[in-house]
C-alpha cells in the first residue's frame, strides 16, 4: 500500500498527537497520587504506544489488525481511593490530572473523527476507527475514575 502525500500528511500529524499522549500519560502517571490513577495511566500509556505503533505500521505501507469491538471503557470498575467528601490536596491534583487528560481524549479522538475519511484505503479507515472508539473508552475510563472518587 502506498500512501498519497495528504494521507501521509494525516497519519503523520495523528502520530504526533499519540506520541504527545504517551508523553503526557507518562509525566502524569509520576505525578499522580493514587495507585489507581497511576495503573490507569500506565495501561493508557501502553494504549497510546500501540496506536503511535499502528500509525507508523500505516506509514510503511501496512494495515495493521485491529479488535474494533474494544469495550474497555464499558467494562472498567475503578476502586475509589478517595471518599465523596475527602477535599486533600492529593485529590485535587489527581482531579486535575484526570480532567486534563479527558479533554486530550475529547479531542484525539475528534481528529480521527475529522480525518478518517482522509483516507481511501478502507483498512486503513477502519484502523483509524479503532483507534478513535479507543480514545473514547479512555475518557469514559478516566471519567469513571473521577465519578468513583467523587471528582465530578
Amino acid at each position: 500500500m502506498i500512501l498519497k502525500e495528504k494521507e501521509a500528511t494525516t497519519i503523520q500529524d495523528l502520530r504526533t498527537q499519540e506520541q504527545s499522549c504517551v508523553e503526557k500519560y507518562e509525566r502524569y502517571g509520576q505525578e499522580a497520587k493514587d495507585p489507581v490513577l497511576k495503573d490507569l495511566f500506565s495501561n493508557l500509556k501502553k494504549d497510546e504506544q500501540e496506536h503511535y505503533n499502528s500509525l507508523t505500521q500505516v506509514l510503511n505501507g501496512n494495515v495493521p489488525e485491529c479488535n474494533c469491538n474494544d469495550r474497555r471503557g464499558a467494562e472498567y470498575q475503578p476502586t475509589a481511593t478517595y471518599s465523596v467528601s475527602e477535599n486533600s490536596e492529593d485529590k485535587k491534583s489527581d482531579c486535575f490530572l484526570a480532567t486534563d487528560c479527558i479533554g486530550t481524549e475529547k479531542l484525539v479522538s475528534s481528529e480521527y473523527n475529522t480525518n478518517v475519511f482522509a483516507c481511501s484505503e478502507p483498512g486503513v479507515r477502519k484502523v483509524l476507527a479503532d483507534i478513535q472508539i479507543e480514545e473514547q473508552n479512555h475518557a469514559e475510563m478516566l471519567y469513571k475514575y473521577k465519578t468513583v472518587n467523587g471528582m465530578s
